[in-house]
């Protein structure tokens, strides 16, 4: 069974920066895809970024490309968002998502196994 815990969440202005991070354990971390969704108020969960099993790819969603960045760290079976230049718009719950394959994925379909979120505020 894989654990997914996301920590690093909180209430930041507008323009300002956050990170946020997921440990896992009970799968071979340095093989598989993560990714990061969010989900908003009434709103479907999102895309928003992916990084594959060694973390040379990454991808976005162009409502946070060049504002977001999404890294790992194999040794510590942790990957991380910094989220910079945040937007009210920005304002989700954020999951980090464990992938079915080595590849980074835009598609809730390619992860089966999901974090239990954590809250970010983005204020006016």
């Amino acid at each position: 069974q894989v654990q997914l815990v996301e920590s690093g969440g909180g209430l930041v202005q507008a323009g300002g920066s956050l990170s946020v991070s997921c440990a896992a354990s009970g799968r071979t971390f340095s093989s598989t895809a993560m990714g990061w969704f969010r989900q908003a108020p009434g709103k479907e969960r999102e895309f928003v970024a992916a990084i594959n099993w060694s973390g040379r790819r990454t991808y976005y969603a162009d409502s946070v490309k060049g504002r977001f960045a999404i890294s790992r760290d194999n040794a510590k079976n942790t990957v991380y968002l910094q989220m910079n230049s945040l937007k009210p718009e920005d304002t989700a719950v954020y999951y980090c998502a464990s992938g079915t394959t080595q590849y980074g994925s835009e598609s809730n379909d390619d992860y089966d196994y999901w974090g239990q979120g954590t809250q970010v505020t983005v204020s006016s």
